[in-house]
């Protein structure tokens, strides 16, 4: 499993104080569409109708205009609310945390320009263990895009996924994977020659391949429901949907029903229960 330091993490003591200071001097710059994070502002072109489209087929209720109205939303490692906002404007109530007091305060007064997203949008500057304490199956939808491959622990992380989403919840994640091209377009160019984002923003030793993200789920009641390619042209700034996974990608996974097993160790005992049963059940 994955245990380096990573900039978000599921217990406020262990986020790298490195990572933090890296991230918070950019803190001001959220909403800078051709600044720092021009590349997560186009990366809602693709993100929000996956998120919007893939629960509106699996939901027969819709809401004109709000489409996304009813629907309880986590966005974890919210950042300064680029994603949490158009979330609201399609409707549901989002709650945006992050480990980050000022990216809260920059989400925060950006979010104070539109009344509508005032009453729908809430910010917290929390630990996603901090919400498990108070949101036990709360939530509708978990969203965590270019997170996990910032976290101290990823297999913590999932586990407190699972603890806040509601049985039959959907989780959407988007991130990087884990291979040799991801490694020369994702860092080697995007961060030292053309510049697209800050140098050290990754490292590649924390990315996540989609298999390895995907086992992680099962093992923790996630069922995968989508993977799909994600490409980024920094001639156009656009990013477009590509059958190959090898450099970044969405994943889309569905929380087992109630009931469903919590905990790879859960799971296995109650495979060894059953099999205790049935033993019993063919003695004589």
């Amino acid at each position: 499993m994955l245990t380096v330091k990573r900039l978000f993490s599921t217990s406020q003591s262990s986020v790298d104080p490195k990572e933090m200071k890296k991230f918070q001097l950019l803190a001001h710059k959220w909403w800078d569409e051709e600044g720092d994070y021009s590349a997560l502002h186009s990366m809602n072109d693709l993100r929000v109708p996956f998120i919007r489209d893939t629960l509106l087929n699996m939901s027969s209720n819709y809401h004109l205009g709000s489409p996304l109205s009813g629907i309880k939303i986590l966005d974890v490692g919210c950042g300064g609310g680029l994603l949490s906002e158009p979330l609201g404007r399609l409707g549901a109530s989002v709650t945006g945390i992050d480990p980050l007091e000022d990216n809260i305060r920059t989400a925060d007064q950006h979010k104070s320009f539109d009344p509508v997203l005032a009453k729908r949008i809430q910010y917290k500057s929390s630990s996603l263990d901090e919400m498990v304490e108070e949101c036990m199956e709360t939530f509708d939808v978990i969203v965590a895009s270019e997170v996990v491959e910032h976290v101290a622990d990823l297999e913590t992380f999932i586990k407190c996924c699972s603890q806040v989403l509601k049985p039959e919840g959907s989780l959407f994640i988007t991130t990087i994977n884990k291979t040799q091209l991801s490694y020369i377009l994702g860092i080697v160019v995007a961060e030292k020659i053309v510049g697209i984002v800050p140098e050290g923003t990754h490292e590649w030793e924390k990315f996540v391949p989609p298999e390895e993200l995907q086992r992680l789920l099962e093992s923790y009641g996630f069922s995968v429901q989508a993977v799909n390619g994600m490409l980024y042209n920094p001639l156009t700034g656009s990013w477009s949907w590509m059958e190959s996974t090898s450099i970044n990608y969405a994943m889309h996974a569905v929380k087992s029903g109630a009931g469903g097993p919590s905990s790879p160790t859960e799971s296995l005992s109650e495979m060894e229960s059953e099999q205790r049963s049935a033993t019993a059940g063919t003695s004589v």
